[in-house]
């Protein structure tokens, strides 16, 4: 699976979300740009990304995900 993959599909199952994507092959890092999603607990956070990708974690296209959260102005103010 490709990084524009990952981020095609999530950005698809997410609306509103910016998701940024860095790896190759089954391994990725995840940047997931949501004010929706900030607003949730760290699980519950992992729970929406994981429910979108378990289909390729389970057939082995994807093995390891990492994943930092931020809302539009965090992401907008990193430097």
């Amino acid at each position: 699976m490709q990084a524009a993959e990952v981020k095609s599909l999530l950005e698809q199952k997410l609306p509103g979300a910016q998701v940024e994507v860095e790896g190759e092959g089954c391994n990725f890092q995840l940047n997931v740009i949501s004010d929706e999603l900030a607003g949730l607990s760290p699980v519950k956070r992992q729970q929406q990304i994981y429910a979108h990708l378990n289909p390729w974690i389970a057939d082995g296209s994807i093995h390891a995900v990492t994943m930092k959260f931020f809302s539009r102005s965090e992401w907008a103010g990193r430097a």
